[in-house]
């Protein structure tokens, strides 16, 4: 039996939640996944975990031999990316998950010169709103906007993301301009966005030197998808209040009109956050630094955007 092989098939099934999951994440046959468990049991003569027909569970002395050899292979990972760190070219797969119009906005336009410094990384991309789960789904990093809730992960901040409020000339000539945050919920509607698992729409939030306001709009649609979002205001379906990066194209078109400008609107976070165990990789080492440095001199994503900003805001 190769023990280490073993430990490392009973850690991937013990997330994956099944073996036929686990199988397909460590690219290997499921009989054969099944077979280094069932070595890694005879030789502790201990069972380590609970098998149904559709799920498979941990077993006390499981779950306790889970959390030591997970600091082991966390120990040997170490171990061998420190030695071969200062010497090995980054390469391989980078498994990598993002919001679709922050990647095709920012991320991808940008990616050939990623390329050209690193040709040897493979870059897999996931593209979605939905928050993947980084081990269940084996992916090495992740963007992600405002406060990271997963305590277990890794998280370094890249950047912020600044807030416009602006609506289609076409919804501004029906309804009007508002002046006040506050008009947003008694003479107008917004399109809505539901964030991830939930049925509520996200609050638009303002701030001046007096006061502070949060506002619940009506709406007429709401979405749980960026791209979506943006194209229900383009339609003059509604208010939004989005990131400057998602809908600058817009706003310079003239399919968008920047409204509230006087108002500051608390900038959200970007981080790139990624699992303990995989944080001396050098493929995401590599690929962390780059995204700090692309996103700290981003005019869509930093302050120096062209998209108006009230004197209070560009100084806070």
């Amino acid at each position: 039996m190769d023990q280490l092989n073993a430990m490392r098939a009973f850690v991937r099934v013990v997330e994956a939640g099944t073996f036929t999951r686990a199988a397909d994440l460590l690219d290997m046959p499921k009989p054969t996944v099944t077979k280094q468990i069932q070595q890694l049991e005879a030789h502790l003569r201990a069972k380590l975990l609970n098998r149904t027909t559709r799920r498979v569970t941990v077993t006390m002395d499981g779950a306790a031999y889970y959390e030591r050899a997970l600091r082991v292979l966390s120990e040997i990972d170490e171990l061998d990316s420190s030695m071969a760190l200062s010497q090995a070219r980054p390469s391989g797969r980078l498994r990598v998950d993002c919001s679709t119009l922050l990647a095709i906005t920012v991320l991808i336009p940008a990616l050939p010169g990623f390329h050209a410094r690193y040709p040897e990384i493979q870059l897999d991309l996931g593209l979605s709103d939905r928050p993947a789960d980084l081990v269940a789904e084996n992916l090495d990093c992740a963007i992600r906007a405002g406060e990271i809730q997963d305590q277990s992960l890794i998280a370094r901040r890249i950047g912020e993301m600044y807030l416009i409020t602006c609506a289609a000339p076409d919804y501004i000539a029906r309804h009007g301009t508002p002046r006040h945050p506050s008009e947003l919920e008694a003479d107008h509607y917004i399109v809505g966005y539901r964030g991830a698992g939930t049925s509520r729409t996200v609050p638009f939030t303002y701030v001046d030197a007096k006061e502070s306001i949060e506002v619940r709009g009506r709406y007429i649609v709401s979405l749980n998808e960026g791209a979506g979002y943006v194209a229900s205001a383009v339609a003059g379906l509604g208010i939004i209040q989005a990131p400057s990066f998602m809908v600058q194209e817009h706003v310079t078109a003239g399919r968008l009109v920047p409204l509230l400008s006087s108002w500051c609107s608390a900038p959200k976070p970007l981080h790139i956050v990624y699992p303990p165990n995989r944080h001396l990789s050098n493929k995401v080492r590599v690929f962390v630094d780059w995204l700090a440095e692309l996103f700290g001199k981003n005019d869509l994503i930093q302050r120096k955007s062209s998209l108006p900003h009230s004197e209070a805001c560009a100084a806070g």
